[in-house]
């Protein structure tokens, strides 16, 4: 990898906190760099980025304001989900974070490989959100 793979984690973590980079983005910046995925876990705060050569990089992130709701709501999930899709008015990732931990996801892994992100609740519930055109619906 010619990249320096560390500081481009650490920059598409930053950046999507900060709104400079939505998911879309993030993602194809980091599959251009040869990265698997990466997690993101509401509960400890940090997100790890993955390489297909087993090295890996654990960064914190910003905490969300309130713990982990009990019950995984996953009509709640879906339509945060639809809000960053959509670039709905008023969306910011930081939002997204807090709606998504209310209705229970206590994290979500991302594999840009499956061309997939599964968002999962305390108790093991998930929710497998296909990256646009892909998934068993493109391949109708």
């Amino acid at each position: 990898m010619d990249t320096n793979w560390k500081e481009l984690a650490r920059t598409t973590s930053e950046a999507s906190e900060s709104g400079a980079m939505d998911f879309g983005q993030v993602v194809k910046t980091l599959m251009d760099a040869g990265f698997d995925g990466y997690d993101v876990d509401f509960r400890r705060s940090t997100r790890t980025a993955f390489l297909p050569d087993g090295r890996f990089l654990v960064l914190e992130t910003s905490p969300v304001p309130h713990p982990v709701g009990e019950r995984f709501e996953v009509d709640v999930v879906r339509e945060a989900i639809r809000e960053a899709q959509t670039k709905a008015p008023g969306y910011t990732y930081p939002g997204f974070c807090a709606k998504v931990v209310r209705a229970g996801c206590a994290g979500y892994h991302v594999s840009i490989l499956g061309k997939r992100v599964l968002y999962y609740g305390r108790t093991g519930e998930t929710h497998t959100e296909y990256f646009p055109g892909t998934g068993p619906a493109a391949a109708r």
